[in-house]
């Protein structure tokens, strides 16, 4: 893996970029958080390892920046001596994957890194595209034919679900589980979102669109490209 670390303390950079090394990933080094956030969006990485008490810009405010800015979904490992709550807490809301407090083994370290690497939205792109069909991870907003749809959250996480699946057909329960986990609401608790995902996608335009959302009897449902603006 291309890993991006930085970390103003010299010897423990060494140390930690010579740990990584070892283990067979390529290292890139910064020593201060404008440089490290100059380096991420110019080449981005696979896992940035990144203190939070950093010179020129702060562990935070690279992390709020890069998720602003990149392209895609860098998986970040904050590497920091702040062991709070709230210091954990707001690394976390600015975007941090995971938080490894100072000191720590290495083996934990290598741990961390390679679990970051396999999260399913490691190196996700923000947008996604079928056919005329535009999604915007970040903004969490979508658009057909460059008109926004206004989706209430869990018609747009059901559209996201199954823009990702495309062009497979996602289940009723795995649909379910997906929005739910293990507590779903009682009787039918997809209808609602469905009936206005497809007001959403499908019925207001003129003259009329291809209808996207399709019901895959006997399985669930798909999303269809319209065939516009597809790959």
């Amino acid at each position: 893996m291309q890993i991006l670390l930085v970390e103003d303390h010299a010897p423990l950079r060494e140390q930690v970029a010579a740990l990584l090394r070892g283990a067979g990933h390529r290292v890139a080094e910064a020593s201060d958080g404008r440089l490290g956030l100059q380096q991420a969006l110019a080449d981005l990485p696979d896992v940035l390892v990144l203190d939070l008490g950093l010179p020129g810009l702060d562990g935070l405010q690279v992390c709020q920046r890069l998720r602003r800015e990149a392209a895609r979904h860098v998986p970040t490992l904050m590497l920091t001596a702040r062991d709070a709550l709230a210091d954990k807490l707001a690394g976390f809301a600015t975007g941090a994957d995971d938080y490894l407090v100072k000191p720590f083994a290495p083996e934990e370290l290598l741990a961390r890194v390679a679990a970051l690497a396999r999260r399913p939205q490691a190196g996700q792109d923000f947008e996604l595209q079928v056919g005329s069909l535009r999604i915007d991870r970040r903004a969490r907003e979508a658009y057909r034919q460059g008109q926004r749809l206004a989706l209430p959250p869990l018609a747009f996480q059901l559209l996201l679900l199954l823009a990702e699946a495309h062009p497979r057909a996602l289940t009723r329960s795995e649909l379910i589980h997906r929005l739910w986990d293990d507590d779903p609401p009682e009787s039918d608790p997809l209808r609602s979102h469905l009936y206005q995902l497809r007001q959403q996608l499908d019925k207001p335009f003129s003259p009329p669109a291809t209808p996207m959302l399709k019901t895959v009897h006997g399985i669930g449902f798909r999303l269809e490209s319209d065939a516009c603006n597809d790959a």
